[in-house]
């Protein structure tokens, strides 16, 4: 049993998987302190002075930090967006410059597209209904 637990915590997967909650524990902190100490000083005095973290509702007793969740909502944009920014930078360093996001298209999609064509090639433009060619005329006196 020793032997196995040994094989799996050292192969590859698993040894670098623990690397990388490291780092990200790291990271955490570095973004924390980020949004804490210059982010959200910085917005507070752009919103007159009011610090994000005391704004609190106060309904029948029970208190709601919108501005806790204002902050928090503030460091996962921060987080996702340096992530978009690693991504990018470690795709240009691997020569990646541009991935597509985009799911591939399906094989029988241009096909399809061929036959969606066809179709409205051949469709003929469908007859108006005629009007009465046959106009009424009425005579009017007026006295």
């Amino acid at each position: 049993m020793w032997k196995e637990f040994k094989q799996f915590a050292l192969r590859g997967n698993v040894f670098e998987l623990a690397i990388a909650v490291v780092i990200g524990t790291a990271f955490s902190k570095i973004v924390d302190s980020l949004v804490n100490d210059i982010i959200m000083p910085v917005l507070g005095v752009l919103a007159g002075g009011t610090s994000f973290k005391f704004l609190v509702l106060n309904v029948n007793g029970v208190i709601i930090r919108y501005g806790s969740f204002f902050q928090t909502m503030v460091d996962f944009l921060v987080i996702s967006f340096s992530i978009y920014l690693f991504i990018k930078l470690f795709n240009y360093i691997r020569g990646d410059e541009s991935v597509s996001l985009k799911e591939p298209p399906h094989p029988n999609q241009e096909v399809l597209t061929e036959i969606r064509d066809l179709l409205k090639a051949k469709e003929k433009p469908k007859p108006k209904p005629k009007k009465d060619t046959q106009e009424r005329k009425v005579k009017v006196r007026i006295r």
